[in-house]
């Protein structure tokens, strides 16, 4: 039986899997090229696009502990900035159109943080982006809905929830900071 574009994208990546590197990213990122150039007639993409799932765990590596999942955003929902604390994360836009603003964090001369929105993308069906660790961005779905796969090279929610690495911010009279406004 035919192997599914997911499996082989699964299959390619823990072939490639290694501590972050310029091979291993760009390896990643050639993988999820694949995976969003699926054909909708394959079940397991024709299931999402029936479900819609807000957020739905596709795959849980056992062995690397890299994570893969769907999302199907509606359009106008706003992500505000944020990084990924220590982890790494590549999105690939398979349906719809997602704006990702990039920004730099840069400490005042009083020692107050607030970011600088560098530049933003329009992200496409077929499209990746990847952000490193330390990288700030936002996200908004312009239009939908739209399904991204999501990759994150461990858990997130334990990142956030359990260790606290991720750091999101806030407006605050139009800046971007650190806290609760």
């Amino acid at each position: 039986m035919a192997k599914s574009t997911y499996e082989k994208s699964i299959e390619g990546i823990s072939q490639i899997w290694g501590p972050l590197s310029t091979g291993v990213a760009s390896g990643c990122r050639r993988q999820m090229e694949l995976l969003v150039k699926a054909p909708p007639t394959e079940e397991w993409l024709a299931k999402l696009h029936k479900e819609a799932p807000a957020n739905k765990e596709l795959h849980r590596d056992p062995a690397h502990g890299f994570v893969l999942l769907a999302h199907t955003e509606q359009e106008g929902l706003y992500r505000p900035p944020h990084d990924h604390g220590r982890g790494w994360v590549i999105y690939a836009i398979q349906q719809g159109e997602i704006e990702m603003g990039t920004y730099a964090r840069i400490t005042g001369l009083d020692g107050s943080i607030k970011l600088v929105k560098r530049d933003s993308t329009l992200v496409r069906p077929g499209m990746v982006q990847v952000y490193l660790p330390g990288d700030i961005h936002d996200t908004c779905c312009i239009s939908g809905p739209a399904l991204l796969f999501r990759f994150t090279e461990r858990d997130l929610k334990r990142e956030d929830k359990e260790e606290h690495r991720i750091t999101r911010y806030v407006d605050r009279s139009g800046d971007w900071t650190i806290g609760a406004p």
